[in-house]
């Protein structure tokens, strides 16, 4: 832990304005002959300030370090502690400040109190952090007091620590749900046609079984019916393109549209990793921010995580096409791509529509999207008795249609459309997803 300390300065307290004001109102209010007098009594105050700040410990005899977790998830609360100890023989009464972010929410920065000589104190705080990203601790301002507490000697040191804000993934505990189910029976379960299945092994037939699914050569040497039964495809390939433009800035229910997204890509990097598909990550806004190569690995979570943290908000307009163009270079076998965008029709039918081509000649893919939840709502008020409330209205119902027509338009393409409420985003990506592998349409 890097440490830089300024020189300490002398910092007058209340009681050395409170001894001034006992000197000079008396003297003011009695005018003595001669100022001499007025000169000479501040002169003494100010000889004991200094006698005060001479004979006061100084700061660097007292060490300072923070405790504090290595990272947090955005809104989480977590607890953070500062270290004191005085190496300088003996008490002093000390007072510590540290600056920081106002995003931290913390419940205290600073204390004071005493410490006796080569001792340690420790004091806390918790923090829950409301911006996404990595935050370095600012400054630690130290200050001792004189033994006449007329002065400080304050010194201001900086400490480089670092924290790192994580995007939010409220969706993890419904994401652990589905993994606490074995995720092979469930696609059994809903795959009734298609390819892209591994055989897995030969039971008896149960009543619900698919007919097709009958195997005639075991079921004549068991003289009974024997179905094959077949288990998910692994090791295929899907990779989530987060857009951070203009367009996902905007929030929904307080929360920007990437904040649901990244949830999304949250779970769907740690379904597809548990059922041993390769997921990979591309973040990009006017240019490609950042490339996750795919992978299965038990680290692949960390890294998804790590490329979306550090993302700021981008106000300009997205780049599909060179997003786009890098994800089909870089991704060749073929892939199930989840695009996380907005449906605005205008961007889907001049910029998303025409650069998709350069993915469903070869892939498939899904455009992932969240509704804003309080338009329908304005679509549906029976406000129509004000001028305001049918404007409203009728603004909001041309809002949805024109979602509704991006829509079509993308599924006309042959593009697979989840456009979800707030906070179910990440399960309707995940559900496709099983949906179409369980088809067998990876």
């Amino acid at each position: 832990m890097a440490e830089r300390r300024a020189r300490s300065v002398p910092i007058p307290t209340g009681w050395a304005a409170l001894l001034i004001g006992l000197v000079a109102v008396p003297l003011a209010v009695l005018r003595p002959d001669s100022w001499i007098v007025l000169v000479v009594a501040l002169a003494a105050v100010v000889a004991l300030m200094v006698v005060d700040f001479v004979v006061a410990p100084h700061p660097s005899g007292v060490d300072v370090a923070r405790e504090f977790p290595a990272s947090l998830t955005l809104g989480e609360q977590g607890d953070l502690r500062w270290l004191v100890q005085n190496r300088t023989g003996r008490s002093v009464r000390v007072g510590v400040a540290d600056a920081l972010w106002p995003s931290f929410q913390a419940s205290r920065r600073s204390s004071r109190f005493t410490i006796a000589a080569d001792r340690q104190h420790r004091f806390g705080a918790t923090i829950e952090p409301t911006r996404r990203g990595r935050f370095p601790f600012g400054a630690i301002t130290l200050r001792i007091s004189g033994p006449m507490r007329l002065v400080h000697r304050q010194q201001t040191r900086t400490v480089h620590d670092t924290l790192a804000v994580l995007p939010a993934y409220p969706s993890r505990d419904l994401m652990r749900t589905r993994m606490r189910i074995p995720l092979e029976t469930g696609l059994r379960s809903v795959r009734t046609r298609g390819t892209g299945t591994d055989f897995d092994q030969l039971r008896e037939y149960r009543p619900g079984d698919d007919i097709r699914r009958v195997d005639w050569a075991a079921t004549a040497r068991q003289q009974k019916a024997i179905v094959r039964e077949y288990r998910a495809e692994r090791n295929q390939h899907v990779v989530a393109l987060l857009d951070n433009g203009r367009l996902m800035a905007g929030t929904v229910g307080e929360t920007p549209r990437v904040e649901h997204a990244m949830d999304a890509v949250l779970g769907l990097t740690q379904v597809a990793s548990e059922l041993g598909d390769n997921i990979g990550l591309i973040t990009f806004d006017n240019q490609v921010r950042g490339i996750v190569p795919a992978s299965n690995s038990k680290a692949q979570f960390a890294r998804v995580t790590e490329a979306m943290y550090l993302l700021d908000p981008q106000y300009d307009e997205s780049a599909y096409g060179v997003a786009f163009t890098t994800a089909a270079s870089r991704f060749r076998r073929r892939s199930l791509f989840v695009v996380f965008t907005d449906l605005v029709e205008s961007v889907v039918s001049d910029s998303l529509l025409p650069a998709l081509k350069s993915l469903t000649r070869t892939h498939l893919v899904m455009v992932a999207a969240v509704r804003d939840p309080d338009v329908a709502a304005w679509a549906s008020s029976a406000r129509h008795g004000d001028l305001e409330g049918s404007y409203l209205s009728a603004a909001a119902v041309a809002s949805l249609d024109a979602r509704e027509r991006a829509i079509a338009a993308l599924a006309a393409f042959g593009v697979v459309v989840v456009d979800a409420r707030p906070g179910e985003l990440a399960t309707g990506v995940v559900d496709k997803y099983l949906e179409l592998k369980a088809k067998g349409r990876l």
